[in-house]
């Protein structure tokens, strides 16, 4: 179950909301795939905000439940296309950070 939060600058929003959403279904294809779980699991928002000068304009944090299969290859594999995916759909630089979550302290009522 990925959690993705896409922050985006909002001086740069306006010029690629439409763009931005029209990756996010090709994103959570991907993270579906890379991460094997399904579409229902998953929790994707894309937040305007007030961003520092001189940061990424874009900050993607990723939060997953620890799998075995989930190793550190794994996962900057899909941070990598993340990455790719949503600098694309910007038109600017993207910080990814992922997160493991503690599951035996997480609850997510759906």
């Amino acid at each position: 179950m990925p959690n993705v939060k896409i922050y985006v600058d909002e001086t740069i929003y306006p010029a690629c909301r439409d763009r931005l959403a029209a990756a996010l279904g090709p994103i959570l294809d991907m993270l579906c795939q890379g991460l094997t779980v399904d579409r229902p699991a998953c929790q994707m928002a894309v937040i305007s905000v007030l961003a520092m000068p001189g940061l990424p304009p874009v900050n993607v944090e990723l939060q997953v439940m620890p799998r075995p299969e989930r190793t550190r290859a794994v996962l900057l594999d899909v941070c990598a296309r993340l990455r790719e995916m949503a600098g694309g759909a910007t038109g600017s630089h993207v910080a990814i950070r992922v997160t493991m979550l503690d599951p035996e302290t997480y609850i997510a009522l759906k």
